[in-house]
């Protein structure tokens, strides 16, 4: 009869009953009493339901929503654009907005283009908005730098000031007294200094600057740099993001502005797209021309519909043109800028 020690018991090599040689409590991956880190982690209770992998009747449902929201958006830009480049006879037949190609012409194109005021109206929106995009950005990134260095002059004070205007303003009348006292009526550029500078973009900007690593500027000043080669050799580069979408926010302020124009622009030459667009479109007025050059939208005439249409297309395709070379800085550029700050 022999007997058995409890050293006997316990395997001195192969798997034990977990799986792993020698070592027990533990399961190789390949066993069948273990599972990859992954999938624990999938079947944990305590996960956030937006960490697990998406069921697949919520990934389905997911792609409707989206799908459904950008024919929401697409779909009116290309009833617009095909309604500018049809024929009055495709208009007749479709009872107004063309949503079937039919014949395609560029004849609404050319005509408000022949007249002079259209092409006019474009070269000083853009003329605008470059020139006041760059003075306002230019100025929003001085002003954010100053506020952002907390031993600055009159650091407090400044700040305060600006943040009230965001809750306060003059009013239209006070404003206008000032654009006249000024001597800028009936002048570009009363179409940009009224609205130069936004509280709102200077204190994203602001927000940024302050989230760079302190450490970074006083090395930089250890090595002899003044604050306007930190601020153009150190904190620009490293903002790239938030000012480029600061400038596309003021872009597309200026861009998209009519009513500085309706109050202080008298003389019809200096309109802007977006005016002209509100006058000769949603107003329905005659554009002015020469003999066959003449376009009236209100008269429904052939090129009627169109005509509305193409202004429309020139006023907004621009700013689809831009957008997507800057719509990736947004996250980094604005949200990341906000939490920081």
């Amino acid at each position: 009869m022999s007997t058995t020690t409890n050293a006997d018991r316990v395997p001195r090599s192969g798997p034990d009953s977990t799986g792993v040689p020698g070592v027990p409590g533990r399961a190789t991956p390949g066993s069948s009493g273990g599972a990859p880190a992954a999938r624990r982690r999938r079947r944990s209770k305590h996960r956030a339901p937006w960490e697990g992998d998406p069921h697949p009747v919520g990934a389905v449902a997911k792609v409707v929503i989206l799908a459904a929201i950008v024919f929401v958006v697409v779909f009116p830009l290309y009833t617009i654009i095909l309604t500018s480049l049809s024929s009055q006879a495709d208009i007749t037949r479709s009872g107004g907005l063309v949503t079937i190609p039919g014949s395609l012409s560029l004849s609404a194109y050319s005509q408000i283009l022949a007249g002079g005021i259209v092409t006019q109206a474009a070269l000083v929106s853009i003329g605008v908005t470059l020139v006041g995009t760059l003075l306002s950005t230019s100025v929003s990134i001085l002003a954010a730098y100053g506020l952002s260095r907390p031993g600055s002059f009159g650091h407090r004070p400044l700040l305060f000031t600006l943040l009230v205007t965001m809750f306060f303003g003059a009013g239209m009348i006070p404003t206008y007294l000032l654009v006249s006292a000024l001597g800028l009526i009936d002048t570009y550029w009363s179409l940009i200094l009224p609205g130069a500078v936004s509280a709102f973009n200077v204190l994203i900007l602001r927000a940024f600057f302050m989230g760079i690593d302190r450490s970074i500027t006083d090395a930089a000043r250890i090595d002899g740099a003044g604050d306007w080669r930190i601020l153009g050799r150190i904190v620009m580069p490293m903002s790239k993001a938030s000012i480029a979408v600061v400038a596309l926010f003021y872009g597309v302020g200026y861009w998209n502005a009519f009513f500085n124009a309706m109050l202080y622009i008298n003389d019809n030459a200096k309109w802007p797209l977006q005016l002209v667009l509100r006058s000769y479109v949603l107003q329905g007025v005659t554009l002015p021309g020469s003999g066959v050059n003449q376009v009236d939208v209100a008269a429904g005439a052939v090129t009627g519909l169109p005509v509305k249409m193409a202004v429309m297309v020139l006023a907004v395709i621009p700013i689809l043109a831009i957008y997507p070379f800057v719509q990736r800085h947004f996250t980094k550029g604005v949200i990341f800028g906000a939490i920081k700050g």
